[in-house]
């Protein structure tokens, strides 16, 4: 008898380890609202002289994840709840010019993921128009994305999240300014995310080991290779199941979230948020909060690119 309850105590937690590997879609309702609120900082924890404003900026042309209106909803809380800031959520590509970025202390690219022909978010949207031929999309692409580039250099601040680093994903441009390109991801399972520097400001809301994640690993190309930021996070590589054949990684490390400087302003990317139950975890609100004060002007910090 005793055989068969370990038996059994083994075949219930290997169902429910295989189901963490591939979280359900769950609603966006009130009550997963109201599990986020209650889990949500009560107030900031870095102090600023003014509310701020801050846009989250949810297109896609390319790859729909379902966490993107969770996300979204997360941020809104974030701002409500410690009144740090307020929050306005949109998906009008008319938030991309000069005058409407200048409304706002930081932007969020909420998983901002592009068609794979191009890998450009304008693009995709400017080819729609039959009225512009491929001169004036491009044209009308570019433009926005320098408006971009220059907000953040005039102090503004940028927050990708996940697959919002595919937007551009194919501009060395963007790539230099946010740190990197998507290059591909394994398939979604457990890991252990790792943190560089436990003393960070940025980093002292999660814990100092790290924490257990199901996620996405991502890699990436163009700019990273060039270690131009701060990391925060990462994964071990030999940790990572299911690498791409023939370029697999099984010493060192893969940065998971990081900071870089750009002018007068900041940009910051996070990828683990593919699944919205990452947000049912305190210190991961509380490293989103942090990560929102950062892009958005209130957190000082010694910058120390690694590839410098």
């Amino acid at each position: 008898m005793k055989k068969i309850i370990i038996y059994g105590i083994v075949f219930l937690a290997s169902i429910n380890f295989a189901l963490a590997q591939n979280p359900k879609e769950i609603p966006l309702d009130q009550a997963w609202k109201d599990k986020i609120t209650e889990l949500a900082p009560d107030k900031a924890n870095f102090p600023s002289k003014k509310k701020k404003n801050i846009l989250v900026f949810s297109l896609h042309t390319g790859f729909w994840h379902w966490v993107n209106p969770h996300t979204a909803a997360m941020i809104e809380i974030l701002g409500e709840k410690s009144g740090a800031f307020d929050v306005t959520i949109s998906t009008d590509i008319a938030m991309m010019e000069k005058a409407m970025l200048n409304e706002f202390d930081a932007v969020v690219f909420d998983n901002t993921n592009s068609k794979p022909k191009y890998r450009n978010l304008f693009v995709d949207v400017f080819s729609e128009d039959a009225s512009l031929d491929s001169v004036a999309v491009w044209k009308k692409a570019n433009e926005l994305e320098n408006n971009i580039i220059q907000y953040v250099k005039k102090g503004g601040g940028i927050l990708l999240v996940h697959g919002g680093n595919t937007m551009l994903n194919n501009s060395m441009e963007f790539s230099k300014l946010t740190g990197g390109s998507f290059d591909y991801h394994t398939k979604q399972q457990a890991f252990q995310v790792r943190i560089e520097d436990p003393t960070h400001p940025l980093t002292k809301s999660l814990p100092a080991d790290g924490y257990y994640h199901v996620d996405e690993p991502y890699f990436y190309k163009n700019a990273y290779d060039d270690l131009d930021f701060q990391p925060l996070t990462y994964f071990n590589n030999a940790e990572i199941e299911g690498q791409r054949k023939g370029s697999e990684k099984t010493s060192g490390k893969t940065y998971v979230s990081w900071i870089r400087k750009d002018g007068k302003g900041r940009a910051m990317y996070i990828s683990t948020s593919h699944n919205a139950q990452s947000f049912e975890n305190a210190d991961i609100l509380a490293y989103f909060l942090d990560a929102l004060q950062y892009v958005a002007g209130d957190v000082k910090v010694d910058y120390k690119p690694i590839g410098k």
